[in-house]
């Protein structure tokens, strides 16, 4: 089999952690070059995972290589630059989320890749979470009926690896577009939502100057479900927190970990018992399980899940949630 060539932007922790690793886990990958704008950053990492080249300028590592696909983990102003350079090199990309600061900088990249031969994937690794997967084809058995109201939320220390996600030219946001709109995500591919028709949101600045870090948004989907997102760097909590509580007609679960409720005469009983995975090693299988799906996709073994056209209206959302909580009204999408 041949080997597909990546090149890896960008060489923060999510790099180091989960790209770099998984990827060196398929014998079918050659991770040929690595990429930052610290030299030293690129030294310590080559010699770490024993990757022979490394380049400060991501242009001169995508000139000079021979590559066939290249992960983008960089801060989100410089995706919009490098996904298009990319393009124009014909190379299947991954990026990290967010794919851009702005509803209109995501639709300028779906128009740069459209009637190219190249997949442009964009990292929602919650989707890959071993629970939500079951999770989802539980929900399109119809074993909960039809979805009536969900509610989810994400509650997280920022990285000390990201201290640019709280300056506003360089994130296009704060919590909302760092983990609301992954939160929401997720939840529009489990149960596979309409669109979005209305957003009311409400952003505060409890620890932060620029950009929020505290969001409460509430959403109605086309099909008339309604969700509520809520989501802070800076709540008060023991440990990082994910939920999401689904109720159905017939049912309804919750996540961390998995349970099912159904009726059975007069009592309510959780029919999903079994214990899934540690937090750790289900947010590490998400990022695998992602990983695999984009090399099965680039190779032609299947179509590819979060694409451009769906994060085109994931932005658009986001615009609108800003936009809510800016102008304290609720705004319809149309």
């Amino acid at each position: 089999m041949k080997k597909i060539k990546f090149g890896i932007i960008g060489l923060g922790w999510v790099s180091q952690v989960f790209h770099i690793p998984l990827l060196k886990k398929f014998q079918e990958v050659e991770i040929v070059s690595i990429c930052d704008i610290d030299k030293t950053k690129c030294q310590v990492v080559s010699e770490k995972f024993g990757i022979k080249k490394y380049y400060t300028d991501y242009n001169k590592m995508l000139e000079n290589e021979e590559l066939d696909a290249v992960h983008i983990c960089t801060p989100t102003d410089t995706h919009k630059e490098i996904i298009l350079d990319t393009i124009n090199k014909v190379l299947n990309i991954f990026v990290e989320r967010p794919v851009a600061r702005h509803y209109q900088e995501a639709v300028e990249i779906a128009e740069a890749v459209k009637n190219r031969n190249i997949k442009l994937m964009i990292g929602m690794n919650n989707r890959f979470r071993p629970d939500m997967m079951l999770l989802k084809s539980i929900i399109e058995n119809n074993e909960l009926g039809k979805i009536i109201y969900v509610k989810t939320g994400w509650m997280k220390k920022i990285s000390s690896d990201k201290k640019w996600i709280t300056q506003l030219d360089k994130s296009g946001g704060g919590v909302f577009i760092d983990l609301g709109l992954a939160a929401l995500d997720t939840l529009l591919w489990t149960v596979n939502f309409s669109d979005i028709k209305r957003v009311s949101a409400f952003t505060f600045y409890n620890t932060t100057k620029n950009v929020e870090d505290t969001c409460i948004a509430y959403f109605e989907t086309k099909d008339n479900a309604v969700l509520t997102l809520e989501t802070s760097w800076s709540f008060q909590t023991v440990s990082d927190q994910f939920y999401c509580d689904i109720y159905g007609s017939k049912g309804s679960s919750q996540i961390n970990p998995l349970k099912i409720f159904k009726n059975y005469g007069t009592d309510v009983v959780n029919v999903f018992p079994t214990k899934l995975e540690t937090p750790q090693n289900i947010t590490k299988k998400s990022y695998e399980n992602e990983i695999k799906h984009f090399i099965g996709s680039v190779r032609g073994l299947h179509p590819l899940i979060s694409t451009i056209e769906e994060a085109v209206k994931r932005m658009k959302v986001v615009e609108a949630v800003y936009k809510s909580a800016k102008s304290k009204k609720e705004i319809v999408l149309k």
